[in-house]
């Protein structure tokens, strides 16, 4: 509790150490003279006192940064420091090993058995799901006012919608609604009467009405049936007395064409599809342009287009977007192509060829990039250099080859190093050849079309991998396929001629959105008033 602390004295201190043996003995007395005070301990004392835990953990952490236990065993491989690291490794992995969970059993408590009793208890406080029956809660049980029922009625009409699937068939759509199979044979027969049921297209939805049935255990009658049969034309299928009777529907459709006209931009799509236009519309009028005129180099930001496609509108609201009729590229006011789909093929001619000859160019035989040009070059097979009679396509095994313009073919068949080979005469000294077919689709002599398919792309004959080598030929002499055309013949002549020149008339007399002005149903004010809400109004 008490300590001695004795009081310094600097002046005692500072003592010659040079002195005698009497200096010496005048410090030891004055030391044992020196007063002893006793004193408290104060707690900042207390807290200045080593501890030896503090100077235990201090040593570890000072031998745990000298020492590394954890290094990376990825570098310095074999060496002290790294088996150190494998030792820790493996150290703590016998550790995790050793101190893990086994797989024995757990000893748990006996489960309680549950009677019937019990489970039904367990039921009445769970919550079935509607598609399980909902049949959990209490229920109350049956007083003797309840008597049970000798016969549950049954609803006395079902409705329900049926859609007509892929590769599927009226009967068996009807059988699977649950109509008789006396109904269902009655009903194809009378909608054949009106249209085959192989144009029904899939995906046609039929509402169908089933009434009583006439006896226990079978099929419910067929009081209705609602579809839409063509775009203008609804049919009903209705009982009256004890049979059944076909109904026509017609619905009012407006064929007026749909022009679009508007300002080349920056992009003619993006033009074209600001103005409204449909894409399947744009795509179709770009691939007619293009055979006449350059996208890029002769179209130009200012220039007009014109475009007409067929539509139709049912006075339900339905639209119909159908093909190409006309397209038009004005410039400075004026015309500058116009063309008009004709004839059974539904091609598409200039207004201003019409009678006439006219040159082409021809177009890519296959869809791919190219390769190898025309020219001399070094032969990837026979390592030397030699003239490149042609043009290389690279495209994937098996994509069709098209005719690029009208001929006979001349050739079809295995042709040296060109493989399986087909060769075209167009006209004029001109003529087409097609090397490395993997299948020939013509016959020798037989007459094509322009784009119609003439083979398959191959790797026959010399050939490093899949590609069509395009070659020209003049008079018998190979050119250079790059840039040349074909004189194509007039198709439209004499009295052919005048109807065309009406159709273009009749075409260019098309209002711009003509095609969209109100349709309104023809009753519709009936119609409107014998909705089931007006029948709920005062």
């Amino acid at each position: 509790m008490f300590k001695a602390v004795k009081r310094a004295h600097t002046e005692r201190a500072e003592i010659d150490h040079e002195s005698g043996p009497s200096g010496a003995a005048g410090v030891r007395a004055a030391a044992c003279d020196e007063p002893v005070i006793l004193a408290f301990p104060s707690s900042a004392s207390v807290q200045e006192e080593p501890v030896r835990g503090a100077s235990l953990r201090a040593a570890i952490e000072s031998w745990c940064a000298r020492v590394d236990l954890a290094p990376d065993l990825a570098s310095d491989i074999g060496s002290r420091t790294w088996l150190r690291g494998l030792a820790t490794l493996l150290g703590l992995g016998t550790a995790a090993i050793a101190l893990c969970p086994g797989f024995t059993s757990v000893q748990t408590a006996a489960a309680m058995p549950l009677g019937q009793q019990e489970r039904e208890e367990f039921r009445s406080q769970s919550i079935a799901p509607l598609a399980l029956g909902a049949d959990s809660g209490r229920h109350m049980g049956a007083t003797p006012r309840v008597s049970p029922l000798a016969d549950a009625p049954e609803r006395p009409r079902v409705q329900l919608v049926s859609t007509l699937g892929q590769g599927d068939s009226l009967g068996r759509l009807l059988e699977r609604a649950g109509v008789g199979a006396g109904d269902a044979a009655r009903v194809a027969q009378l909608i054949a009467h009106v249209l085959p049921n192989e144009d029904i297209a899939s995906g046609t939805q039929f509402d169908i009405t089933l009434g009583r049935r006439p006896a226990e255990g079978e099929a419910r009658l067929l009081e209705s049936l609602d579809f839409r049969a063509r775009f203008d034309l609804d049919l009903s299928i209705e009982r009256k007395g004890s049979g059944l009777a076909v109904v026509q529907h017609p619905i009012r459709v407006d064929d007026t064409p749909l022009r679009i006209r508007g300002t080349v931009g920056s992009s003619l799509y993006r033009s074209a599809r600001n103005a409204g236009a449909p894409v399947g519309a744009i795509q179709s009028y770009l691939q007619a342009v293009d055979k006449y005129l350059s996208l890029d180099g002769d179209l130009r930001s200012g220039d007009g287009f014109d475009m007409i496609v067929s539509y139709r509108r049912s006075a339900k609201g339905e639209r119909q977007v159908g093909d190409l009729l006309y397209a038009g590229v004005e410039r400075g006011g004026k015309p500058r192509l116009q063309l008009v789909q004709w004839g059974k093929d539904r091609a598409m001619f200039a207004a201003s060829a019409v009678g006439q000859p006219r040159s082409v160019p021809i177009g890519q035989p296959v869809a791919g990039r190219i390769t190898s040009n025309y020219g001399a070059r070094r032969h990837p097979i026979l390592r030397y250099m030699r003239m490149h009679a042609g043009i290389d396509f690279g495209a994937r095994h098996g994509s069709p080859i098209y005719a690029v313009a009208d001929g006979t073919v001349t050739y079809a068949g295995r042709h040296g190093g060109h493989g399986n080979y087909v060769r075209l005469q167009h006209g004029g000294g001109l003529g087409t050849g097609y090397a490395h077919m993997s299948r020939i689709a013509v016959r020798n002599g037989g007459q094509v079309r322009a784009g119609q398919v003439i083979g398959y792309v191959g790797s026959t004959g010399l050939s490093t991998g899949p590609h069509l080598h395009f070659e020209a030929y003049r008079n018998g002499r190979t050119i250079n396929p790059a840039g040349i055309a074909v004189v194509q013949r007039p198709q439209i002549d004499g009295r052919e001629r005048d109807a065309f020149k009406a159709r273009l008339n009749a075409l260019l007399a098309v209002e711009p959105g003509a095609a969209l002005g109100s349709l309104a149903l023809e009753g519709s004010g009936s119609a409107q008033a014998q909705r089931e809400i007006d029948k709920l109004a005062p």
